[in-house]
């Protein structure tokens, strides 16, 4: 009886100290996906809510892939380059916006604000293979896709020789303030942890959460979804 009642607290010990071991973890990660989907929420409605700098809602209508990070963040001094993580939604056969995949931005520094300490940065895809070319991995902006800083307002359209060539628009904020940035040399890719974290799914690849396969939509994913519909109306 004595031995039984032992094991069953050791048991009870041991089961403690795994939880203590895995949850923390676990809930810090699930925090942290969920804390970057609020700021990306936030800085799509920031921009739209100035009728005169949004983005045009038929580019919106007609855009393959739409990117939004915020807080890019300066490393290094003078000729650092950028870090920062956000997300990736492409437009799903049906028409459709696909839930989101977590995604970071590093390298390049052509374009930084004079003293930004942080810039949001929204990236608008045009056609299909820009988008398809961040499912193999590493992608590289102005590399692998020529980027513009985008038009902006209801009416606005490509007119420059840059806009009308460029696979990929750019849109940035820093301090409040929404104007074109430069891109070239940034690469995005992938972060598998963090969409196997925000699904709770393993061996879930972007090319699966792209095509509608991954097995739950977290309220916040659908809510960037409705967004965009919402904001690709004329």
């Amino acid at each position: 009886m004595r031995g039984d009642s032992l094991m069953a607290l050791f048991r009870s010990l041991l089961a403690v100290l795994v939880l203590g071991v895995v949850l923390p973890g676990s809930v810090l990660a699930e925090t942290d996906q969920e804390a970057k989907m609020t700021e990306v929420i936030e800085v799509l409605e920031a921009l739209n809510r100035i009728p005169e700098r949004k983005i045009p809602p038929s580019l919106l209508a007609n855009a393959q892939g739409i990117a939004i990070i915020p807080s890019v963040v300066k490393v290094g001094f003078v000729f650092g380059g950028r870090y920062g993580r956000g997300v990736v939604c492409v437009r799903m056969p049906d028409g459709a916006w696909s839930n989101p995949v977590f995604i970071s931005v590093t390298g390049g520094s052509v374009g930084w604000q004079i003293g930004a300490q942080s810039t949001d940065v929204i990236l608008v895809f045009k056609s299909k293979k820009s988008v398809e070319g961040m499912i193999d991995g590493k992608f590289t902006l102005g590399a692998d896709a020529a980027v513009a800083a985008g038009p902006i307002g209801r009416k606005a359209s490509a007119s420059t020789d840059a806009q009308l060539k460029a696979e990929i628009y750019s849109y940035s904020r820093s301090r409040g303030l929404f104007a074109g940035i430069a891109l070239d040399g940034a690469a995005l890719s992938i972060r598998t942890e963090d969409n196997t974290n925000y699904y709770e799914e393993f061996d879930l690849t972007a090319g699966r959460i792209f095509a509608g396969e991954s097995k739950k939509t977290p309220a916040s994913a659908h809510r960037l979804r409705q967004l965009l519909d919402e904001y690709a109306r004329p």
